[in-house]
């Protein structure tokens, strides 16, 4: 075939090509453009927070990170415990038993071996990536969420946090309804609805046996203090906070301050570390700086605040800080600013 047939050829077929794709292309739109421009936008938005560590506008982990955040975060240490990450250095448990004093504890080991018979043992929320974005809200006690109206917003996010008792009927207005994980101790313990995980925070060996025992045959009745003996909960949905992360909190976080973290602290850095975007909400005083809980009468200051193992004001100086450097969104009450 002569070259300018050939040439003649390839034109006539790019020109026919350009022709019927601009007219399927016209029609498709025409049709529905809103539908064609909405997933060329997906495309456009996947693509651009795919390259990111998570699929959010902004990841908790960024890769040029503050030097103070990335000194302090680890994302490799899993907050929660397995059969497979419950074995501790000498160093951890000999600390975690001095808590509480625990002079005499039964064997660790073996302990954790009877839990995990009985509650699931498999590692969750290990699963940072590009295409993860996990919203987080962790809802504190404080009095200044009283008169807040923040409910909806806390009931927006996909995992909501919260600890000891917070009671939510009443209060719905200001601290939302939904409950997803429920941090708590056997003193500090509340019946849970079938849905929420309940979190146990353990301070000791007997904190372990006690779980057991609340959700099944109610025999131990005190630890260094009465406890309920029985609890409502599904045992399906239990988790335990590790003590190797409860000391790297206490190590990396708190740089020692304190006897141990609050459990408030210990329910923020388990947010840090499952999700990417995080939400506090109810910490700190209220607008008249008053230490107290939402549900209290008792507006007299220091309710809750200077307990004698929780350093609180280094655990809210960290938690402002967290906040000035854009990695939690704090809410600080019906008259406080949010950052």
């Amino acid at each position: 075939m002569p070259l300018n047939k050939q040439r003649k050829l390839k034109t006539f077929t790019l020109l026919f090509f350009i022709i019927s794709f601009t007219t399927f292309l016209f029609t498709y739109t025409f049709r529905d453009p809103s539908l064609y421009f909405f997933k060329y936008a997906l495309r456009l938005s996947d693509n651009f927070f795919s390259k990111g560590p998570c699929a959010c506008p902004r990841c908790m982990m960024e890769p040029e990170d503050d030097p103070w955040f990335a000194e302090r975060f680890n994302q490799s240490v899993n907050p929660l415990m397995t059969r497979d990450n419950s074995v501790l250095s000498d160093e951890t448990l000999a600390w975690w038993q001095w808590l509480q004093s625990e002079r005499k504890p039964t064997n660790f080991h073996k302990v954790v071996r009877d839990v995990f018979h009985f509650i699931p043992d498999e590692a969750l929320y290990m699963d940072a990536g590009p295409e993860r974005c996990r919203t987080c809200a962790v809802v504190g006690n404080s009095g200044n969420l009283k008169g807040s109206q923040y409910g909806a917003i806390i009931d927006s996010s996909d995992l909501i946090i919260r600890m000891n008792q917070a009671p939510t009927m009443g209060f719905e207005k200001d601290v939302g309804s939904r409950t997803t994980h429920h941090l708590m101790y056997p003193e500090s313990a509340v019946d849970l609805d079938s849905t929420t995980h309940l979190v146990l925070v353990p301070f000791k060996t007997l904190d372990l046996q006690w779980l057991i025992s609340a959700l099944t045959t109610g025999t131990i009745k005190e630890t260094y203090m009465p406890v309920k003996t029985t609890i409502k909960a599904n045992k399906d949905k239990v988790l335990i906070y590790s003590p190797a992360f409860f000391k790297y909190v206490y190590d990396n976080w708190l740089e020692g301050h304190g006897r141990y973290p609050s459990t408030g602290f210990l329910s923020l850095m388990f947010a840090i570390h499952i999700c990417d975007k995080v939400s506090v909400f109810g910490f700190g005083a209220d607008q008249r700086g008053n230490w107290h809980h939402y549900w209290d009468d008792n507006h007299l200051a220091g309710a809750f605040r200077f307990t004698g193992v929780h350093d609180g004001d280094y655990e809210y100086n960290v938690t402002l800080l967290l906040a000035d450097k854009h990695k939690i969104r704090m809410f600080k009450g019906r008259s406080g600013p949010v950052q």
